[in-house]
């Protein structure tokens, strides 16, 4: 799951707030990650969903998710098929919350600068590199703990493995 992909970028500006990730109005609907989907970016970008493939790329400014501290908004996008999102800088709380949905979130101002609009992106989770038309951009890889919980697909998902792990194999 979590190693080199490429993806087409999708890139958007600074103070993306949560609520316009996965639209406030649907927050307390009971929905499955499948239809929160359905529901991502709809408010700043309408037609998005529609055209968002499967292992595609979201860049944003930045304060990628600030506001409110809304889960769906990270898992929203997740099972749109966005595959990573590379941004300036993001809101503490939509940062940690996109690693437990199991969604790298990569902090790095001169690629989210560099990548264009339709920019088809490389992102090698363990290199720490990421190929844009425009060049090469290296960032720190993710801690091992940080990239388990990824491979994982979340720290829910993680948890489970940890708690189900025979003894002596890791189990908590």
């Amino acid at each position: 799951m979590i190693g080199k992909f490429s993806g087409r970028a999708w890139k958007y500006g600074d103070n993306i707030n949560t609520d316009v990730i996965f639209p406030g109005k649907y927050t307390y609907q009971k929905m499955e990650p499948e239809e929160m989907a359905k529901h991502a970016l709809e408010d700043l970008d309408p037609g998005f969903v529609g055209k968002v493939k499967e292992g595609d790329i979201l860049v944003a400014g930045k304060n990628f998710g600030m506001g409110s501290s809304r889960e769906q908004a990270a898992v929203a996008v997740k099972y749109a098929g966005i595959r990573v999102i590379i941004a300036v800088s993001f809101a503490r709380i939509y940062f940690r919350n996109a690693i437990n949905a199991g969604m790298p979130a990569i902090k790095l101002p001169p690629a989210a600068a560099a990548i264009e609009d339709g920019d088809e992106v490389t992102v090698d989770m363990a290199k720490g590199e990421i190929v844009t038309p425009k060049g090469v951009f290296s960032f720190p890889p993710y801690p091992e703990t940080v990239m388990n919980i990824l491979e994982k697909g979340g720290l829910i998902n993680y948890i489970k493995a940890q708690v189900e792990a025979p003894r002596g194999a890791g189990a908590l």
